[in-house]
């Protein structure tokens, strides 16, 4: 158990933690987050550095108490159809179960989706034999509506292989669009009643601008990247992701799940690595912005630490930018 966290401030010290994944379940706040592994290995843009192979579940009972590390709850040794790489996750609740969603590569070094399954937010959790049927890529987002359809967003470039995927098929040397052609957006199906399949087709949803065009792929500053969120709010969709090599976190909003969404600006600038994930929350009259950073190892890009700060709106639903180092 740690001190009470403070906005800004590492969530834990004890493991290198990133791409947080918060919840409210249970009345408590649950973080699922990657486990970054203490490593001296090459680093290069095929994010062999992110050699992540288990998961922690973290929680606490509101933003002002201690937070608790309930340990590891799955591992890739566990998950018969992965080899590596257990990258960002995401939790759900429905049905009386708890699913944790998670990328990991299969044995010929593809990255799918899988999923695993609990009776307590705390976990274990227990994996399905296959990953997803028609899964591909990574950063699975699992949004519950308020009708309770469910839908799974993934999908992240370079390491992530998403370029890998524009013609439906795995093309092991596929390059990206065109500067000037439309950038590659993430993926979006709905997921089936028991959340262990797809129930449609996976589609990618179109990014705009303020005029309803496509973001172009050269529109660095904009362009998704990887690490899809999806939150609603006053009855708007809200779909946060990385601009990866812009290194911000940035937000469109839409009137339906399956886009298109309109661009509308940033929630966080760039912070201390390259990577940047993060997740939406609402606690009680409040919401959050759960992030990560290097902090904790004084830069390291794949020893990371996740985070928190308050997230408000203007009275238009737009949100406020965040000051990642505010004590600066």
């Amino acid at each position: 158990m740690s001190e009470v966290p403070k906005p800004h401030q590492p969530l834990v010290t004890h493991i290198y933690t990133a791409d947080p994944s918060a919840h409210v379940f249970e009345d408590r706040i649950y973080i699922y987050p990657s486990h970054d592994l203490d490593h001296d290995g090459p680093v290069n843009d095929n994010g062999d550095q992110y050699k992540m192979e288990d998961y922690h579940v973290l929680s606490m009972a509101d933003l002002n108490s201690p937070v608790v590390d309930h340990g590891e709850v799955l591992h890739v040794k566990d998950v018969p159809w992965a080899s590596s790489q257990m990258w960002a996750p995401d939790a759900a609740y429905k049905n009386g179960k708890y699913y944790l969603f998670f990328p990991a590569r299969d044995h010929d070094g593809i990255f799918r989706i899988g999923v695993a399954t609990s009776s307590s937010p705390q976990g274990p959790f227990h994996p399905e034999e296959q990953y997803i049927p028609g899964s591909f890529s990574i950063d699975p987002a699992v949004f519950i509506d308020e009708d309770d359809a469910a839908y799974m967003l993934f999908g992240g470039l370079w390491g992530g292989q998403l370029e890998k995927w524009q013609t439906g098929s795995y093309v092991e040397d596929a390059e990206g669009p065109a500067p000037d052609a439309p950038a590659l957006g993430p993926r979006i199906a709905k997921l089936s009643e028991d959340m262990l399949s797809m129930s449609t087709e996976a589609l990618e949803i179109v990014i705009v601008d303020q005029e309803g065009k496509p973001l172009t792929a050269s529109n660095e500053e904009c362009r998704y990247f990887e690490g899809p969120w999806m939150h609603k709010y006053n009855g708007k969709y809200y779909l946060s992701y990385s601009t990866g090599t812009t290194h911000k976190l940035v937000y469109a909003t839409g009137d339906n799940p399956m886009g298109p969404f309109t661009f509308q600006g940033t929630i966080l600038p760039p912070v201390l690595g390259w990577t940047t994930h993060h997740s939406i929350v609402q606690f009680e009259d409040k919401w959050y912005l759960f992030y990560h950073d290097c902090s904790l190892s004084g830069g390291v890009d794949y020893k990371r630490c996740v985070k928190f700060a308050e997230l408000t709106y203007n009275s238009d639903g737009t949100i406020r930018m965040i000051d990642p180092y505010p004590e600066k």
